[in-house]
């Protein structure tokens, strides 16, 4: 244990010396220097090299827990992201007519850091995450991070943040990145100024019931996207949406909602914050990516280790009706990890699937589960560490 504190303390100091991308000694000396579209609250500190922050990591769920350090970028519309900076985690300022604010121009992201059993740490698939953010920022109109710059603003975040990293098996530092229009601007157009920013928080189960399966509720009155709009892209204009139609269901005792194609009210297409995916026999079906599905890391990555464990595995309309005969449902998501589904509802009726004992999803899951946390041995260049 002596050995291993020496160790920490000498990455602490390590760190303090680095040369990173975005030096935090140097940040924390300008901090005066803030567009005029959006200041950082910060402080003078330093990297703490205590290995765990003071937290009950078995109570441990969903909710958010600010941690020490946020990362910043900025550019303007005719610019590129260039140096980003680390800061402490605060409030930051945004001039009433920033475009994220008046029109919504903002996109968000969400990964995961682990904690593995041998003291490594690891991201899952972090550049699936910066290019689907690209994707989305050329639907938005809005400039963005390389895949690079958008890794290591990760791994900095992350690094900088380690003390706040669950033990292995008690969760993981769940980290989001945002990229917002924070110019301002009056007249509808894209926001003359835009802010790269990540911070961090760590979490358990997604769900208040933990691993219980889900129950769903298919509302018809509601629809999460619509063809032509930006369903498929990880807009923050996709989200404030639903809550009337999860409130709604969480008021009736069901653990979300499960939404229908806006055209027909009859095809699958996702849950609020995950994929969907039904099991019938050796088949795993999941709602094809059309424009209104989002295309999860999640998700990619279930269908492939799905195809390794020999499943056959399809991408398709699937119909309300299908779920009669299915075996099995279950969601994926960065933050739900997969969850069986053990009850839809749709029309007053009620449609079980298994749940317990030997499950397809609860196979996936463990190779999903052992390559992000380094149990099992990665050999499709998935993971990246970073410690």
């Amino acid at each position: 244990m002596v050995q291993r504190s020496s160790c920490i303390r000498n990455l602490v100091q390590s760190l303090r010396a680095a040369s990173f991308p975005s030096k935090l000694a140097d940040y924390l000396g300008n901090t005066s220097q803030a567009a005029s579209s959006l200041g950082v609250a910060t402080q003078p500190s330093a990297y703490s090299d205590e290995e765990y922050v003071d937290v009950d990591w078995d109570k441990l769920g969903f909710g958010f827990r600010p941690v020490d350090y946020m990362y910043v970028m900025r550019c303007s519309k005719a610019e590129n992201f260039r140096e980003g900076r680390l800061s402490r985690y605060g409030n930051i300022e945004l001039s009433p007519s920033a475009g994220v604010l008046n029109y919504g121009q903002g996109i968000l992201e969400g990964t995961k850091a682990n904690r593995t059993e041998d003291g490594r740490i690891l991201l899952f698939r972090p550049e699936q995450n910066a290019a689907r953010m690209r994707h989305g920022a050329e639907r938005m109109c809005m400039p963005s991070p390389s895949i690079e710059q958008f890794v290591d603003a990760v791994k900095e975040t992350v690094l900088a943040n380690k003390r706040w990293i669950p033990p292995p098996g008690k969760g993981s530092l769940y980290v989001r990145p945002l990229l917002l229009g924070t110019g301002p601007i009056l007249g509808l157009a894209p926001a003359p100024e835009y802010t790269f920013l990540i911070y961090a928080s760590p979490v358990c189960n997604y769900f208040k019931d933990g691993t219980a399966p889900l129950n769903l509720f298919i509302d018809e009155e509601f629809v999460r996207a619509s063809p032509g709009g930006a369903g498929g892209v990880k807009t923050i204009t996709n989200y404030a949406p639903v809550l009337k139609a999860i409130v709604r269901a969480k008021n009736r005792g069901f653990s979300d909602v499960l939404y229908l194609d806006a055209m027909n009210r009859k095809y699958l297409e996702e849950v609020s914050s995950c994929n969907v995916f039904v099991v019938k026999g050796n088949l795993i079906s999941t709602p094809a990516i059309n424009g209104t599905v989002l295309e999860g890391v999640t998700r990619k990555s279930i269908l492939e280790i799905a195809r390794d464990h020999g499943y056959q595995v399809e991408e398709r309309v699937i119909s309300v009706d299908d779920l009669v005969d299915a075996d099995e449902v279950f969601c994926t998501g960065t933050a739900v990890g997969v969850a069986p589904v053990g009850s839809i509802t749709h029309q007053n009726r009620r449609i079980e699937f298994k749940s317990e004992g030997s499950l397809v999803c609860q196979e996936l899951y463990s190779t999903l589960v052992g390559l992000q946390t380094g149990r099992i041995e990665d050999k499709k260049g998935w993971t990246v560490q970073i410690d």
